[in-house]
């Protein structure tokens, strides 16, 4: 389900990145998707190496874990997006709200 949830806000991330006509850093929050999706990837061929079959034979509450932990890294991709928004601020909006007071 990780790898599942990460693939997914990748893809909407990149596809919301490239229809941008701002520069939002959607690419840097693509980046951060794209690269937790690669590592769940590599996590579940590694699993299913080891584990064979019984991968695809989980429990329902280790799936509701693994989506929970799937929400989590999505969750946590958009805050760092955020921080990384508001300390670039490419549409000097932080500045100028700043600089008004």
């Amino acid at each position: 389900m990780t790898l599942l949830i990460t693939v997914f806000a990748a893809a909407v991330a990149t596809i919301l990145w490239y229809n941008s006509k701002t520069d939002r850093k959607l690419g840097t929050l693509a980046l951060m998707y794209w690269g937790a999706s690669l590592m769940w990837l590599v996590d579940a061929v590694v699993e299913y190496i080891e584990a064979g079959a019984e991968f695809f034979e989980q429990a329902p509450a280790d799936m509701l874990n693994d989506s929970y932990l799937g929400l989590s890294v999505v969750a946590l991709g958009i805050v760092i997006w955020l921080i990384v928004l508001l300390v670039k601020d490419p549409e000097g909006k932080v500045k100028a709200m700043l600089a008004s007071k």
